[in-house]
C-alpha cells in the first residue's frame, strides 16, 4: 500500500508542510539518518547475479553510467544557467543531477519491460562511484553560484552512502535469512523516509513557495525530461537494443533525490534542497508514465521479464 502510492504520500506530505510546517522541521537533523537507512535497505537488496548478467555486456553498462554522470550534471548546469535561476536553486539543481541513479528506476525499467539486470547494474555502479564524482562534477559546475567543498562532498557521501550500503551488503552475505526477512519491510520503511525527508525540505521552504515553487518546478521538469530523451538517444546512436535503450534512459533521467536533498540541505542550505524535493515526486511520475507507454511494445532482446526488480 505504502509503496504503490508512494507519489500520493509524499504530495500529501507536501501539502501537509506547507499547512503545518512545524510539524515537519524538527525531522532536519534525521535527515542524513534517514537517507543512510535508505541506502542500507539498498545494500540488503541488491543481487549479485543481476550484476554479474549485466557484466557479461559490459559495454551497455559503460555506456550507461557514462551517460548518467554527463548528462544530468551538464544539464541542470544549461537549465540554471540559461534561466539565470537563483544560486542556491541553481546549486541545487546541479547537485541532484551529479548524484547517482536511484532504486525507484529498477522499478520502472521492470514495468517498461527493459533490461532490468542493467538498471541495477547502472544504479550500483553510479551508486560506488558517486563518493569520488559527484562532488567533483558539483565543483566543476556548482562554483559559478556558490562555494563548494568537494572534499567535505566526499567524506557526507561516504557516510550516507558507501558505508550504509556496505553494511547491507555484508548482513545480505553474513545473514542472508535476516535480509530476507527484512525485504519485505524495506521498501515500506524507505518510502516513509523519503515522504519524511520531502516533508521536511518543503516545511523548511514553506515561505519560499509561493515565489520559488512554480519555477523550480519547471526547471525539474525539463531536467528529468532531458535526462530521458538524452539518454534514450546516446543509447540509440550508439547502437544498443530497445531493452537497453530503455534500461539507460530510465537510470539516467531518475536520480537519487534523497542523496541529492541531503547534501544539498547539509552544503547549500535548505532551499537548494527544494529541487531535489521535487524531483523526487516528478520522476516517479514521468517515469511511471513512459513505462506504461513501453510496455505496451515489444522490447526485444534483454526485456525486463527476464530478471526480478530490485
Amino acid at each position: 500500500m505504502l509503496t504503490r502510492w508512494f507519489v500520493l504520500w509524499v504530495l500529501l506530505a507536501s501539502a501537509a508542510a506547507v499547512r503545518f510546517p512545524g510539524a515537519f522541521t524538527g525531522i532536519r537533523p534525521w535527515i542524513a539518518p534517514l537517507l543512510g537507512l535508505i541506502m542500507f535497505g539498498m545494500g540488503m537488496t541488491l543481487e549479485a547475479e543481476a550484476f554479474r548478467r549485466a557484466l557479461r555486456s559490459p559495454v551497455p553498462l559503460a555506456l550507461g553510467v557514462v551517460l548518467q554522470f554527463l548528462v544530468m550534471p551538464l544539464a541542470g548546469f544549461g537549465i540554471a544557467a540559461g534561466f539565470r535561476l537563483p544560486p542556491q536553486i541553481s546549486a541545487g539543481l546541479v547537485l541532484v543531477g551529479a548524484c547517482p541513479g536511484g532504486t525507484a528506476s529498477n522499478v520502472m525499467v521492470y514495468l517498461s519491460r527493459g533490461n532490468v539486470a542493467l538498471s541495477i547494474a547502472m544504479t550500483t555502479c553510479s551508486t560506488l562511484l558517486a563518493p569520488l564524482v559527484t562532488p567533483w562534477l558539483t565543483l566543476l559546475y556548482a562554483r559559478r553560484w556558490l562555494p563548494v567543498d568537494p572534499a567535505a562532498l566526499f567524506l557526507s557521501i561516504l557516510e550516507v552512502v558507501l558505508v550504509p550500503v556496505v553494511l547491507g551488503l555484508a548482513v545480505k552475505r553474513l545473514a542472508p535469512g535476516a535480509a530476507a526477512r527484512a525485504e519485505a519491510w524495506t521498501p515500506a520503511v524507505s518510502v516513509l523516509a523519503i515522504v519524511a525527508i520531502v516533508g521536511c525540505v518543503v516545511a523548511l521552504n514553506a515561505g519560499n513557495l509561493r515565489a520559488t515553487g512554480p519555477l523550480v518546478l519547471g526547471a525539474v521538469v525539463l531536467h528529468n525530461g532531458l535526462g530521458l530523451a538524452l539518454g534514450y538517444a546516446g543509447a540509440w546512436i550508439l547502437g544498443q537494443d530497445t531493452a537497453d535503450r530503455r534500461a539507460i534512459a530510465l537510470e539516467v533521467g531518475m536520480q537519487n533525490s534523497g542523496l541529492g536533498a541531503a547534501l544539498a540541505h547539509a552544503h547549500f542550505g535548505a532551499l537548494a534542497a527544494l529541487p531535489s524535493a521535487v524531483f523526487s515526486v516528478w520522476h516517479n511520475v514521468s517515469g511511471a508514465l513512459l513505462a506504461g507507454i513501453w510496455r505496451r511494445r515489444p522490447a526485444g532482446p534483454g526485456e525486463g521479464g527476464r530478471a526480478d526488480p530490485a
